[in-house]
């Protein structure tokens, strides 16, 4: 399942808003919103959402480290 589907599960899960996430969080909802629809949080950011969600904030980050190392493997 896609991090970001997963990232809305754990939320309707929780009976959170997106508006209660980013207050949990100290965001503005816009930028949560971005963030279920994809965008990379900093690290900072991640690190808060593991804490309320119980996962492990690496996993934000997992498919910019793969795609790093397949450039890495072109050149």
């Amino acid at each position: 399942m896609n991090k970001n589907l997963q990232l809305v599960k754990m939320r309707n899960q929780k009976g959170l808003t997106q508006k209660q996430v980013s207050e949990l969080i100290e965001i503005d909802r816009s930028y949560y919103t971005k963030i279920e629809n994809g965008q990379t949080p900093s690290v900072k950011v991640a690190k808060r959402l593991a804490k309320i969600f119980d996962i492990n904030w690496t996993i934000f980050f997992e498919d910019l480290c793969a795609k790093n190392a397949q450039r890495s493997d072109s050149t």
